[in-house]
């Protein structure tokens, strides 16, 4: 007996000494037809299961056996499956559309996905904008054979956006303060990102410049000692217009390890009415609760709200090293019903306010498509509703998922009202992004009610124009109340904003006002402040604050040439000048899609996650669609 169980041990060891021998990390780009990386891509280990998603990059990484197969898919793509034995550890793999003749005999015919595509006499009636075909460049239009069956344009578009009326120049006389508060929200950009890789050109009002910014990372400096942030400036001349300069102003919250971050009560609020059907919308909710569930620790707490036709509470509050009662609780989820928000956000600010943990984070995930139309239901209802709850010190994250029914004016008004932020999901990678890369600054605010207000000198500017931020624009006197409401920034997280400037001197016409009967209007600015072009001041409080404090920082009027400013100026310029584009801005001066293409590469650095790269790509594809239109004109 002794002498079998001797042979067992040694063959045990074999078996495991040759698999580990076997095993190797397998890594490499997945692209299209076209050399285009495809961001998204799920890569899994046939035999395990074990899986990974690509980056933006295109590129995955992933363990497994030289025996093994990995399988790679994609909504839009035909599935394929690729042996590992025989290859070296660099696996690049080509995906075809899936209405494209299969070359390949890897590909798994029966694993394919149907395609059906919107008529242009249909999609000319509802709004929806067919993709169009390229094929043989490195850059394009997002084939319209990318798009799935469950994944177009719908036949019908209801979408809301709340509008956008672009700001102007100030004379600084007539307004020497510029007053807004913080916007640390992202969804238009990977919205817009939506549109364009449908092969739509997005709708001006989805288009809000500082979102778009605010996306990216920028290197700014961190917070010295005990402050919450720092702040970062810089003038340069501005690129689309030679005669102006261009003022940036970032501010850099401080960032906090994992391992510090205060415990959580989180209550998820999610959507499974009949309208989250779509792999865009509930499913894709599923998968990203799942990676914010492998992110919490034991002293966290996780509840789960849904609601349809009503509300639901489907997961008490659990720790989070319960991790499989959790991940059991969201795999149960179906779609089906109408929709009651309102129901479900008075029951989710129940739960959370039963489980509230004074020196932690007590923070609402909402993830819906935005279309209430159940109970509560008016934007200006909800807005009344979390208003009243965010006293609690409860925030709010919303995200947003889907497209055709996509209610964006709620969802901001919910995130804006509720203290809160404001991301929308269009794939796998964004989520990530959001719940792995960003956790910190998603889920932990380091400041709240975070507010900002320049004061231009008129020795130096004549007028000044602040670029996006047009629902976020303040009364010069609600800086110093306490009173009025403001921006949340979270751990890590960064805010940009970019004022155009018309300097002092110039014979360039700005609006004006009448001369004032009753008040003498300067004529010529003082002097006694020969090396300041503004003055920029910050408010905020604690994030169990009431009262505010007081951050100031003064700017030299000196500028250098825009080629010789930092990368990070350079790269928010350019998304700057793209959204002016996207939505025809009169101030858009002489920029043109080539020159951002140029100006982004320039600044693109290291782009490690390749962000970056994947905005260049996005410009190059609205360059074509704005010459298909065009041409057809």
């Amino acid at each position: 007996m002794k002498k079998i169980t001797i042979l067992l041990v040694l063959l045990l060891g074999i078996i495991t000494s040759t698999n580990a021998f076997n095993r190797i990390e397998v890594k490499g780009k997945v692209s299209d037809p076209a050399g285009n990386a495809v961001p998204g891509v799920t890569v899994t280990v046939r035999e395990s299961g074990k899986s990974t998603v690509t980056d933006q990059a295109g590129m995955y990484r992933i363990i497994a056996e030289t025996t093994n197969h990995l399988v790679f898919s994609h909504p839009g793509f035909q599935k394929k499956t690729v042996e590992i034995a025989g290859k070296s550890n660099q696996l690049n793999v080509i995906l075809l559309p899936v209405n494209q003749k299969i070359l390949d005999s890897e590909v798994e015919m029966d694993e394919c996905v149907a395609v059906n595509f919107v008529s242009q006499e249909k999609s000319a009636m509802t709004g929806a904008v067919a993709g169009v075909q390229v094929r043989g460049r490195a850059f394009g239009v997002a084939p319209k054979s990318y798009r799935t069956e469950n994944m177009r344009t719908p036949d019908w578009n209801t979408e809301n956006y709340a509008s956008i009326n672009e700001n102007g120049y100030k004379d600084v006389f007539a307004n020497p303060l510029s007053t807004f508060s913080i916007d640390v929200d992202n969804a238009s950009y990977s919205n817009v990102r939506r549109f364009l890789n449908m092969g739509q050109m997005p709708l001006v009002d989805a288009v809000r410049i500082e979102e778009m910014i605010n996306y990216f990372d920028y290197q700014y400096d961190k917070p010295k000692d005990k402050e919450p942030f720092s702040i970062h400036s810089e003038l340069a001349v501005c690129p689309w217009n030679k005669r102006h300069k261009l003022l940036l102003t970032g501010l850099q919250a401080k960032e906090i390890d994992k391992s510090d971050l205060p415990p959580s009560n989180l209550v998820f609020l999610l959507d499974v009415s009949g309208s989250m059907k779509a792999p865009n919308k509930l499913p894709l909710v599923k998968s990203a609760m799942r990676m914010l569930v492998n992110e919490l620790r034991p002293n966290d707490r996780v509840a789960i709200v849904v609601y349809a036709g009503a509300a639901g509470l489907v997961l008490e509050s659990t720790p989070g090293n319960e991790k499989q009662k959790i991940m059991e609780a969201i795999e149960k989820l179906n779609a089906g019903g109408s929709t009651a928000g309102g129901e479900g956000l008075r029951l989710a600010y129940k739960t959370a306010l039963e489980n509230f943990r004074k020196e932690g984070n007590n923070r609402i995930i909402l993830a819906t498509d935005g279309d209430f139309n159940v109970g509560v239901s008016s934007t200006s209802e909800m807005e009344r509703l979390v208003e009243k709850e965010r006293e609690s010190g409860i925030f709010m994250t919303v995200l947003g998922f889907g497209m055709g029914n996509y209610k964006d004016d709620k969802m901001e008004t919910i995130a804006d009202k509720g203290n809160g932020n404001y991301a929308y999901i269009d794939n796998i990678q964004e989520a990530r992004k959001m719940f792995v890369k960003e956790f910190g600054g998603t889920l932990f605010t380091v400041a709240k009610d975070v507010k900002l207000q320049l004061e231009f000198n008129p020795q130096y500017v004549k007028a000044y124009r602040l670029i996006g931020y047009e629902n976020r624009l303040l009364n010069d006197e609600d800086f110093n109340d306490d009173k009025k409401d403001a921006g949340e920034m979270g751990a890590g997280h960064r805010v940009t904003a970019l004022y155009e400037i018309i300097p002092a001197g110039s014979g360039e016409e700005i609006p004006q006002i009448d001369e004032l009967k009753y008040q003498q209007r300067k004529k010529e600015a003082v002097k006694n402040f020969n090396n300041e072009l503004v003055t920029i001041k910050i408010r905020y409080k604690a994030p169990d604050g009431n009262q505010s404090l007081l951050m100031e920082k003064v700017v030299s009027p000196k500028a250098v040439d825009f080629e010789k400013a930092s990368g990070d100026m350079r790269f928010a310029s350019a998304v700057a000048g793209f959204g002016m584009l996207l939505r025809n801005s009169e101030y858009k001066g002489d920029i043109g899609y080539e020159d951002i293409v140029s100006i982004a590469q320039s600044a693109k650095g290291d782009d490690e996650e390749g962000y970056r790269g994947e905005f260049i790509r996005l410009v190059k594809i609205a360059e074509n669609l704005d010459q298909l239109h065009t041409n057809k004109n």
